[in-house]
């Protein structure tokens, strides 16, 4: 799998929704490859999208569409100023990856101390975790090449995923979990949901 992680301040969100619906009329049936997208927009209207394809070669197919360029140059306005892309050739899935009836979206960007590690240690976590937290429904870990990553976490709620999280505080699971990264990861909590 490969992703694309883009994000950026909004000057409308609601015409980057109506780009969204566009996009998946008019463009989605020309590609090849591609497996779904996540996007949300935060509080202060910060908007995160996390594209999937099959392969990198079949997003890069995907963008040199011209009708694909001229859609973002379109889209692009709706931001307010410049837009972050990360491209993503290493990807790791939680319970089986992003679910679509998710109520809740969060994600988180930091750096990882060692890639390699946090990698294990996440995978032989999924049992206790899964235990721990049922809001959990399943996750998408995006690197970005550079020991850098978007981390997606899909919620039942965030009414669950507030209480749960709450109860995990002091845990040593989430201790050990938040030791392996370089510094305080940051937070953006997705409302508006929008998912392909």
């Amino acid at each position: 799998m490969f992703v694309q992680v883009l994000q950026g301040q909004l000057a409308d969100a609601d015409f980057l929704g109506r780009q969204l619906q566009k996009w998946r009329k008019e463009i989605k049936p020309m590609t090849t490859g591609y497996l779904g997208s996540t996007s949300g927009v935060t509080a202060d209207n910060y908007g995160i999208a996390i594209v999937r394809f099959e392969s990198e070669e079949k997003a890069q197919a995907n963008s040199s569409l011209p009708k694909q360029s001229a859609w973002w140059e379109e889209t692009s306005k709706a931001f307010s100023g410049e837009v972050t892309f990360h491209d993503c050739r290493e990807v790791d899935l939680l319970f089986g990856g992003g679910k679509n009836d998710a109520g809740f979206v969060q994600v988180m960007q930091g750096r990882a101390m060692d890639q390699e590690r946090v990698r294990a240690e996440t995978k032989r976590m999924e049992g206790e975790l899964r235990k721990l937290r049922p809001d959990l429904i399943g996750g998408v870990t995006a690197w970005h090449g550079d020991g850098s990553f978007t981390d997606v976490s899909y919620f039942t709620s965030e009414a669950e995923a507030r209480k749960n999280e709450k109860a995990m505080e002091g845990s040593p699971l989430l201790e050990q979990y938040m030791s392996m990264f370089d510094g305080e990861p940051t937070f953006y909590d997705l409302t508006k949901l929008d998912f392909d």
